[in-house]
C-alpha cells in the first residue's frame, strides 16, 4: 500500500512538470507571435495542470481542413507570376498583384463586379430571380440564414430549384445560424435541400471550436455568377427594418472567370464539412472573359489561410500615395494594420475611416473609441455614419484599387473567422467604391469628442480594448 500510494505521490508530482514542458515545446514550435507563446508559456508553468488543460482546449489549433491536399493539387505549377495581358495595370497595381498572387496563389482573373448599395431590397431579389433561373447548381454559404420572412422566400426558391433537378448546396454556420434550435437549417432538410452547419457539434470536446465562425456569404448560381459582400439572410436588412434593429449594407454581384475561385472556395468548406468532393463542369464550367476588370478571391481563415487577407491589406496600405477609404462596422485591428495606416498618414496620404455611430455591438463601440486615438492624433479621418447600423466592409486605395467582402477590420475577421473578399483592380469600379464610402460620412470623431465623459469613460472604453482578441 505504502508503495502503490509513492507511485502516485511521484505521479502527481512529476506530471504536472511534463505537462509544462509539454505546452512549452508546443508553443515555441507553433506560435509565431511572441506575446502569445510567452503568455501560454507562464500559464502553464504557474498552473501546470488547469494552464495545459486550457492550452489544449484553446490554444491548440485544431483545424486542419481536408480540402488542404485538394487546394494544392489545384495550385500545382502556380508558383512563377503569370503575365496580365488581359488589363493594363499601372506601376503601383503591378506591385500589388505581384504581392497578392505570392501570398495567396491566385492570379487575378477578368471579372465583372457590379455593387449593390441598398442592401437587402435590392440584392434579395435579384438573389432570389437567380435562384428560380438556375439550371444546373446552387451553392450558397451565408453566416446568418435566419427563418424569417426573407429566409422563408429562400427556404422556398431553393426547394423548388431542388425538384427541377438543381444541384443545390447550403452551407449555414454553426453559431450565425443558431446553435441549438437552427430553424432555417432544419426547414431546409425538410423540404429535401442538402444542407449542413459549419464546425456545429454537441460534442463538449470540440466545444473550442465554437470561437471559429464561417462569415462568408455565398450565392453561386451555375458556376457562372456569384452574390457576395456583407449581406446575411434575415429581414433585418430590409429598410422597413425598424431603424434602431435594422442593418444597412451592400452586396456585389460577381460574373466572369474570378465565379471559379469563389466556387473553389465553397468547394473546400463543403468538403471539410461534409466529406462530399464537389467536381466537373456542372460547378466548375467554362466561362467566356467579361470585360477588360481584374480580380482575385482572398480566402483567410485560422488554418493554413491565417494571415493571408491581412497581409495583403498591409501590402497595399504601403503602396498608397493618395488617398485610402475604409467603411467597416467592427474597426479594431492589431497594431500592425494600425501602424500601417497611422504612417500612410504621417506620409500625407488621406486616410478616411467610416465606422457605426453605434453599432449592434456596445462593448466593441467602447473598445473602438480607445482604440482610434492613435490613428486621430497621426491626422487619420474618423467618421461615424448615421443610423441604421451600416454592416458594409468597403475598401478603396488611390480610386484605383478595391477590397470588398465578409471580413470586418478587426482581430476575428482576420484571424479567427473564415472569410472571402475580393480585391477588384479597376478604376471606374474603385470610384464608385469610394463614392458609397464617402456617402456614409456622417459626423467626425476628434480628441474632444473621445475626451467627453473624462476618467470613467475612458477606464472603460480601456478596459473593453483588452477583449480585442475575441471582439
Amino acid at each position: 500500500m505504502i508503495a502503490l500510494e509513492r507511485i502516485w505521490f511521484e505521479l502527481l508530482t512529476v506530471l504536472p512538470v511534463l505537462a509544462a514542458f509539454a505546452v512549452t515545446i508546443h508553443a515555441l514550435m507553433r506560435k509565431r507571435e511572441v506575446t502569445t507563446a510567452a503568455g501560454w508559456i507562464a500559464l502553464a508553468w504557474l498552473s501546470p495542470l488547469v494552464g495545459s488543460a486550457l492550452y489544449v482546449l484553446f490554444g491548440v489549433n485544431r483545424v486542419q481542413r481536408r480540402a488542404l491536399r485538394l487546394r494544392r493539387a489545384t495550385r500545382a505549377g502556380r508558383r512563377e507570376l503569370p503575365e496580365l495581358d488581359h488589363a493594363p495595370l499601372d506601376r503601383m497595381l503591378r506591385r500589388v498583384h505581384r504581392a497578392s498572387f505570392r501570398i495567396t496563389g491566385h492570379n487575378a482573373e477578368p471579372a465583372e463586379v457590379i455593387a449593390i448599395p441598398l442592401g437587402g431590397d435590392a440584392a434579395y431579389p435579384k438573389m432570389i430571380e437567380a435562384i428560380n433561373q438556375a439550371e444546373r447548381s446552387i451553392a450558397l454559404a451565408s453566416y446568418i440564414f435566419r427563418a424569417d420572412s426573407i429566409g422563408e422566400q429562400f427556404i422556398a426558391a431553393l426547394a423548388a430549384a431542388k425538384e427541377r433537378g438543381v444541384e443545390t448546396r447550403v452551407l449555414i454556420d454553426g453559431i450565425g445560424g443558431g446553435y441549438f434550435f437552427a430553424p432555417a437549417y432544419r426547414r431546409l432538410r425538410r423540404v429535401g435541400v442538402e444542407a449542413a452547419r459549419f464546425l456545429h457539434s454537441p460534442l463538449p470536446w470540440r466545444m473550442p471550436f465554437l470561437n471559429l465562425r464561417n462569415h462568408k456569404k455565398l450565392l453561386i448560381i451555375d458556376g457562372k455568377e456569384c452574390f457576395t459582400g456583407g449581406l446575411n439572410i434575415g429581414a433585418e436588412n430590409l429598410a422597413s427594418a425598424p431603424p434602431k434593429r435594422g442593418v444597412r449594407d451592400t452586396h456585389f454581384h460577381v460574373a466572369g472567370p474570378l465565379v471559379a475561385q469563389i466556387t473553389e472556395n465553397f468547394r473546400e468548406d463543403w468538403w471539410f464539412t461534409t466529406g462530399e468532393r464537389l467536381e466537373g463542369p456542372l460547378w466548375f464550367p467554362e466561362i467566356s472573359p467579361p470585360p477588360d476588370m481584374l480580380a482575385r478571391a482572398i480566402s483567410s481563415g485560422p488554418d493554413h489561410d491565417i494571415g493571408k487577407l491581412e497581409l495583403v491589406m498591409l501590402s497595399v496600405l504601403a503602396q498608397a500615395r493618395g488617398s485610402i477609404r475604409i467603411a467597416t462596422p467592427y474597426f479594431l485591428p492589431d497594431e500592425q494594420l494600425m501602424n500601417a495606416l497611422a504612417l500612410a498618414a504621417l506620409r500625407g496620404v488621406a486616410v478616411d475611416i467610416v465606422v457605426p455611430e453605434r453599432s449592434d455591438q456596445r462593448i466593441i463601440d467602447w473598445a473602438m473609441r480607445e482604440h482610434v486615438r492613435p490613428l486621430i492624433e497621426a491626422g487619420c479621418a474618423i467618421w461615424a455614419g448615421a443610423e441604421p447600423f451600416d454592416h458594409s466592409k468597403l475598401m478603396t486605395i488611390d480610386d484605383s484599387w478595391s477590397l470588398i467582402g465578409s471580413a470586418n477590420w478587426d482581430v476575428r475577421s482576420l484571424r479567427l473567422n473564415f472569410e472571402l473578399d475580393l480585391e477588384v483592380y479597376d478604376a471606374g469600379f474603385a470610384k464608385e467604391v469610394a463614392r458609397l464610402i464617402d456617402k456614409g460620412k456622417r459626423k467626425r470623431f476628434d480628441r474632444i469628442a473621445l475626451a467627453r465623459g473624462g476618467l470613467p469613460v475612458r477606464l472603460r472604453d480601456a478596459a473593453a480594448r483588452l477583449l480585442l482578441p475575441y471582439l
